[in-house]
Parts: C-alpha cells; structure tokens; sequence
C-alpha cells in the first residue's frame, strides 16, 4: 500500500465515532514504535513532521523512513503530514516532496489574512492531489517554532468556522477549545488538585466543540496540544534527575469524549518525548557503564510502542479500524 490522504480515514472516523492518531515523527526508532503498535493493533496512522523535525532530521530522510514504515505494515494506511507550515513555500516544499497531507497554520494573522493564505495552499495541494488542515484559533504552549504565550491564546469563534471553510476549501480544520502545546499545558493556578494531590486542569470547551460541529456538520475537526503527559514517565524522569515540576496534559477521558463527537484527528507529541526520555534516563541511571545506543534506544522504542497501543485502543478508539 502507497501512502494515502486522509480523506477516507476522516470519513470512517467520523462515522464511527473514534479519531485517528497523529503522531510527530523525529527518527527512526519513533516512527518504528509508532507503525509497529499500529500494525499489531489494525489501525490507521497519520505521520506527521514538523518543521522543527525537517531541521533536525531532513525532509528526505524523513520521507523515506515513513516510506519503509510503508512496506515494513502494508496492512495498514499511513498517511504522512506537515503539521503547523508555517507558509506556503514550506507547505509546497512538503507538497512536491512527497507528503500526501499538509497544515498551514495561519491562525495567528488576521481573519481575511488566514483565509487567503490558507486557500493559496489548498488551491495548490488540490492541484496535486494533496488534503490540506487550516487552523482557526490559537493555542497556548510550545511546540518547535510555535510559541504563544497563555494571553495569546484564543478560543475559536464557532461563528467564522463557516465563512473559513466555506471561503478556504480546506479539508479539515483544527481548532482551539482549550488544548496547549508542551508538557506544561496548565499554569497550577488554573488547575485544582484531586485527593493524591496530581494536579487537575480544567475542563475543555465542548460548548465550543459541539456548535462548532452543528455549524460544520459531517465535517472532520483536529485537536493540537492533545498529549496527556503520563505522569508515570513524569515520575521516572523526575526521579532521574529531571526537572519537570507540574507537567500536565489533557486528561485522557476528555479526548474519548472528543474523538466520540467529530473530532477525527488528535495530535500527539509530547507523550512520546516524554516515554523516550524517560527510559533513556533511567537506563543511565541503572547502566551507567553502557554507552551503546542501540541498548538504551531499543527500550525506549519498546515504550513508545506500548504507548501508542494505548492511545489507539483506550483514547482515540480506532484499534482494528485499519
């Protein structure tokens, strides 16, 4: 099987009440540890890179270890995306080198700015059979080259959603209903903390959500910023001579319920990083005579793929949808 859009994937996801995994890829062993949950759970997969991850890795690398994802587990679809372009000359790069998805993210300039920049990039995927994700609203944190401050950050006006699609042509839209980029999704003050004093944050906009989808009925939404930061990881890291006060994510139940209703893509990131470096702490911690990477990579590709297995099965709910 080549590399797919995701136009049927968000069909059936949508239908189905469940939402398809987007995860970021950076090297080898994530994109092993993703594809390989996958495979053995029969499900369907988005890729995603980053422009920080083209820096890092280099587009062509990156391509062509997806594309081996590709042969290693023909049974399942992959499709492989640019997650927040910053511009168009980024997205046509992604377009003519082989990406069949790209996001411009345009959400941090003016209304009519957005649109128009957003429609340049559709015009030109549509042309070579590429789908692409537009962004209405903006969402908090750090991730790569997207910063914004918490003061920043604006909820989506469900009111435009109609306009911007209708005007853009895009394919998806991801939106901002209280999700943030980062480990650190949630200033303590924002949250309240349960009996084990763990730190709760607050709920998401579902009111946001759901007149969204009234307005945009059968049509497929994206959540950003949806890790949970497993605090078991955090623990681990913590106890390895990390430094990772108060990391906390969206709870887990809270995108079930999302993935249930039409969101039909939910990014996740940072619960990778954190399974990876993680183990890779710890295995130092316990192995401080080992300098092969092969030994302390292989656990934490293991984690990864344990990971993912449980998002696919317990939070998006598309295990066995492939």
């Amino acid at each position: 099987m080549a590399l797919v859009t995701s136009t049927e994937m968000f069909k059936k996801a949508y239908a189905g009440g469940y939402a398809i995994g987007a995860f970021n890829v950076n090297n080898m062993e994530i994109v092993q540890g993703i594809t390989e949950a996958c495979k053995e759970e029969k499900a369907p997969v988005i890729l995603q890179v980053s422009k920080g991850a083209r820096a890092y890795a280099n587009h062509t690398y990156l391509v062509k270890l997806v594309e081996a994802a590709v042969i290693e587990c023909p049974e399942i679809p992959i499709v492989l995306h640019l997650d927040h372009g910053p511009d168009f000359e980024t997205c046509k790069a992604c377009i003519d080198g082989g990406f069949t998805s790209v996001m411009i993210d345009a959400s941090s300039k003016p209304f009519a700015e957005n649109i128009e920049i957003t429609k340049k990039v559709v015009e030109y995927a549509h042309d070579h059979g590429v789908v692409v994700e537009a962004e209405l609203g903006t969402l908090a944190g750090i991730e790569d080259d997207v910063k914004v401050a918490a003061h920043e950050a604006s909820y989506t006006r469900p009111e435009e959603v109609e306009e911007f699609v209708t005007k853009t042509g895009c394919d998806s839209l991801a939106i901002a209903i209280g999700t943030s980029h980062g480990a650190y999704k949630f200033k303590p003050e924002q949250c309240t903390r349960n009996a084990d004093g763990i730190l709760v944050p607050p709920p998401l906009r579902f009111d946001v959500l759901e007149e969204v989808s009234r307005r945009l009925p059968g049509f497929p939404i994206v959540l950003h910023g949806a890790s949970s930061v497993p605090q078991s990881f955090v623990k681990i890291i913590n106890e390895n001579g990390g430094k990772m006060p108060n990391a906390v994510g969206v709870p887990e139940d809270q995108l079930r319920q999302a993935a249930k209703l039409s969101v039909c893509k939910i990014n996740i990131d940072s619960d990778l990083r954190l399974a990876m470096t993680g183990t890779i702490r710890e295995f130092f911690n316990e192995h401080p005579d080992k300098f092969d990477p092969r030994e302390y990579l292989k656990p934490a590709r293991a984690n990864i793929k344990e990971l993912v297995r449980h998002k696919l099965r317990d939070v998006l709910g598309c295990a066995g949808k492939a």
